[in-house]
């Protein structure tokens, strides 16, 4: 027997649509999906299968199902010793908590995990996902099967709901301060990750491109210490760069430390501008000009998604839920 496509995201898998589509029993869904004797190999795997193709997971449907239950959302998170995503997890959080959702969080980026292995690890605990899942999104939306994933920041996902961030707009707020400010020889400092990341630079490329103007590109890793060791090295060279755009705040920390350590003045010698708007650009010295994002407003919004999806007021894959937000330009010493 063939198994049969899942419903709409309205609607819940229950251990009756599991039985259905395999031609089996309650009884047996939970003999199969609990490990239990009394069934085949053969129909435990099948059963499993199906189970894993309809959303259905016993850990939140089975017993979950009873009245007055909670939704409990996963959040996958990359870094979270990079000050932008527990900034954007304590948003998503204070959300679901208006809800009176959980949250189960998992922070992938270390090690040699994945953003699908802390999907295959949120699964059996969630009801929908929201998360930073890059090239990885549309096999996380195959893992939850019809419950719904939102994801962030990867604009050619087919995951059913996804948050997107107009990089274009923010690179033309950037571009056009510093060349306002007279900057003529302006360098982008960008991450080293390729695949998501990737998107800032793109979009700093065509809107120089269309302000004529010829950024010098240089990358190093996404963190405060290689901005640092990649700017230190820029400045000791000939080139006499005026303005500095840097691909997120964390590193545009790192690079005014290293342009202090030069003896170069900012905003005197070099403008320098940040992007993310987490609170550590206020704490520098001086204080980072930054293309910022409300990340309330993010959290907010994808929990907002969220729940449209789930009840099915917002269409999976529908222009509704494909949703993008942008960056504002927040003037401060730096440039």
């Amino acid at each position: 027997m063939t198994s049969r496509s899942p419903d709409p995201l309205g609607r819940r898998a229950t251990i009756l649509d599991v039985a259905a589509a395999a031609g089996v029993s309650r009884q047996t869904v939970t003999r199969a999906m609990n490990g239990m004797a009394g069934i085949s190999p053969a129909t435990r795997e099948r059963v499993q299968k199906l189970a894993a193709d309809l959303g259905y997971s016993p850990s939140r449907f089975a017993k979950g199902l009873v009245q007055g239950a909670r939704i409990s959302v996963g959040l996958a998170i990359p870094d979270l010793t990079n000050p932008y995503f527990p900034a954007f997890a304590s948003s998503v959080v204070e959300a679901a908590t208006q809800r009176h959702w959980n949250v189960v969080m998992d922070d992938y980026g270390h090690g040699t995990g994945s953003s699908l292995d802390a999907v295959a690890r949120l699964a059996p605990q969630v009801d929908a996902l929201i998360g930073y899942l890059g090239e990885d999104s549309d096999d996380a939306q195959a893992l939850m099967g019809r419950r719904p994933v939102v994801v962030l920041d990867y604009p050619v996902s087919q995951a059913a709901g996804g948050i997107s961030f107009d990089y274009r707009h923010a690179a033309r707020l950037a571009l056009n301060h510093l060349t306002a400010r007279g900057c003529t020889n302006i360098v982008y400092l960008d991450s080293d990750q390729g695949g998501t990341a990737a998107g800032r630079g793109a979009a700093v490329a065509a809107m120089a491109a269309e302000a004529g103007v010829s950024p010098t590109i240089c990358h190093a890793a996404p963190s405060a210490s290689a901005a640092r060791e990649a700017i230190a090295v820029l400045a000791a060279g000939s080139n006499l760069f005026d303005g500095l755009l840097v691909f997120n705040d964390l590193m545009a920390a790192g690079a005014l430390k290293a342009l202090q350590d030069s003896g170069r003045s900012v905003p005197g010698d070099c403008a320098v501008i940040g992007m993310d708007g987490i609170p550590l650009g206020e704490l520098v010295t001086p204080e980072l000009t930054t293309l910022s994002l409300n990340l309330r407003t993010v959290g907010r919004t994808a929990v907002d998604l969220l729940e449209g999806l789930l009840s099915g007021s917002v269409p999976a894959h529908s222009k509704d839920a494909s949703l993008t937000l942008r960056h504002e330009l927040i003037l401060r010493q730096s440039a």
